[in-house]
């Protein structure tokens, strides 16, 4: 597993403590898992997505991500309405470890309340987070 130091925590994303991340695009937010959160899982090998035009308020579980060493649920960083999903990711789940941020991405959202985005934490936030729960497994 990744030290601290060495992930990739891009300054332009927000995070949730549930470690799933959101970019505002325009009307929409591009959410996918961490880098932490991927590296914690080990090789994804099963995602499992909620379909175009299914509703979520923040915080609920959207899906599951299946890893050999361990399933986890995925959560709404912000609520909202699903308006797309990244075949790619269903078809080819590892993708989600090769690059969480790019080809990786799970769902885009209209949301309910773009303000929540930011609610999300910034980058020195999530560190923060982390940080904390490395403490706490230590």
């Amino acid at each position: 597993m990744k030290e601290l130091n060495e992930l990739d925590l891009p300054n332009n994303l927000r995070y949730s403590e549930n470690h799933t991340w959101g970019l505002l695009d325009g009307e929409k937010v591009r959410v996918g898992i961490s880098d932490y959160a991927q590296d914690q899982l080990g090789d994804v090998v099963y995602v499992d997505l909620p379909k175009v035009g299914d509703l979520f308020e923040k915080g609920k579980e959207f899906g599951v991500v299946e890893s050999v060493k361990t399933v986890s649920d995925l959560h709404m960083p912000v609520g909202g309405e699903i308006v797309a999903v990244n075949p790619e990711v269903e078809d080819s789940p590892e993708i989600v470890n090769s690059s969480p941020y790019g080809d990786g991405w799970m769902i885009e959202i209209k949301p309910d309340d773009s303000g929540e985005v930011d609610s999300l934490m910034n980058r020195d936030g999530y560190l923060k987070l982390l940080e904390e729960l490395a403490a706490e497994y230590a």
